[in-house]
Formats: structure tokens, C-alpha cells, sequence
């Protein structure tokens, strides 16, 4: 029977979240990867992209591997009681439990991150904690069956080692050369760790008041634990 993938959607979704990790696990052999939200309607995500979901909450089977993306709806689904019911249910019984970026946040909401080491984007890594998990910096962060990815590009990196625990490192490393993911960026400022100052200053200024929020926001989900 083929391996039941499920990427949870929803309106402004960032599209690498899903996309990178998308193709690399929708290319595992006897593999079945589908989009996942309430309806079937299309969805507008965070930079424009529209997307169709494939896969409402009510058809959707017992997922082996459960990943939610992050993005700037996030926030919503942090006080959205029949996502995080569905996050929860499918979470509880799967076989992996993963997230990209803020997507670990929604994790958090939905009761699954205590104890457990995790991980997000670094803008909002301190969102973690009121959910009881364990703030770790990494690209990837494994505790158990919990993968959780940093920020966005990260979810690649992410779904390469979760292709390695699902297929091998020789299958794993047959799709990443397929996908010719051999990264080398023109700047060394992915990170807040070796970025200029003035640029970590501008995207955390950029973020202020998204952090805010969510702080603010998490707050409330993590009361209700």
C-alpha cells in the first residue's frame, strides 16, 4: 500500500514550504502525496500563488507522514479549533510528524510539541517554548518521530532526511542529485549568524510586527492546553 504523505494548505501558505518538500517526497517510489484543507476550493497563498487542494479534512485517510508548512496564516490557524483538531487527530496517529518553518507553531497549538525538541524560522523561534517544546536552532530537528524544518529553504534539506529515514541514505541521495539540489547561494546571509547586522536589523524590523501578533496570539493558544 502506498505511503500516505499529507501537506496541510490553507489560505496564505508560503508555496516553498510545501513546494520543495513536495517534489522531493512526491518522487519516492509507491508514495501518495496530497494536499490537504477544508474545502476543495482554490487558495490564495502567501505571495500570490494559487493553489488547489486535492484532499478535504473529511476524505482524508490516516496519514503515515503529516507536514504543515508555515506562512503568514499561520496566525489564523493558531486559533482555528477545526484545523488544529485535524492536526491533532492525524498527528496522534502518524507514522511522522513534521512541520517547515512556523508550520511547527501550528504543531505547538495543536498539543504536540511538549517536551520535544523543536524547530522553526529564526524570526519567530521564540514563539516555541509557550507550547512547551524545546527551542532548538537547526536547519533540521529531529526528536522521535517528530522532523521539524527552520526556515522555508530548510524544508528541502527536511524532506532529504526524511526521505533517508523512509528510503535509505542511497535513495535519498539518488533524489537529491536528481534534483540537482546542490545549493550555492551568490551571498553567505541565509542565516542571522553570518548576515550583515544591518540586514538582520531590517528583516527583524520587517517582522516586528508579525512577532507581535503571534506573540500575542500563541499566548492564547498555549492557555487553552
Amino acid at each position: 500500500m502506498a505511503l500516505q504523505i499529507g501537506f496541510l494548505l490553507f489560505p496564505r501558505v508560503q508555496p516553498l514550504d510545501f513546494a520543495g518538500p513536495y517534489d522531493v517526497l512526491a518522487s519516492m517510489p509507491d508514495t501518495s502525496v496530497r494536499l490537504v484543507w477544508k474545502t476543495r476550493d482554490a487558495v490564495a497563498s502567501a505571495t500570490g500563488m494559487v493553489v488547489v487542494p486535492d484532499t478535504t479534512f473529511d476524505d482524508c485517510p490516516p496519514l503515515d507522514v503529516l507536514c504543515v508548512p508555515g506562512g503568514s496564516g499561520v496566525a489564523d490557524l493558531l486559533q482555528d479549533d477545526e484545523t488544529l483538531a485535524f492536526v491533532r487527530s492525524q498527528g496522534e496517529r502518524a507514522r511522522y510528524v513534521t512541520s517547515v518553518c512556523t508550520g511547527s507553531l501550528v504543531l505547538g497549538a495543536a498539543g504536540l510539541l511538549r517536551g520535544r525538541r523543536a524547530t522553526t524560522h529564526w524570526a519567530f523561534h521564540e514563539l516555541l517554548e509557550p507550547f512547551g517544546a524545546i527551542a532548538v536552532h537547526g536547519r533540521v530537528v529531529r526528536d522521535g518521530n517528530l522532523f521539524t524544518g527552520g526556515g522555508i529553504t530548510a524544508g528541502i534539506d527536511f524532506a532529504l532526511t526524511l526521505a533517508a529515514e523512509l528510503a535509505g541514505d542511497e535513495a535519498a541521495q539518488t533524489l537529491q542529485l536528481e534534483l540537482e539540489y546542490a545549493p550555492a547561494p551568490p551571498f553567505n546571509a541565509g542565516s542571522p549568524d553570518t548576515a550583515p547586522r544591518a540586514i538582520v536589523e531590517r528583516v527583524r524590523a520587517a517582522n516586528a510586527e508579525s512577532l507581535a501578533a503571534r506573540t500575542r496570539i500563541v499566548a492564547k493558544a498555549a492557555a487553552r492546553l
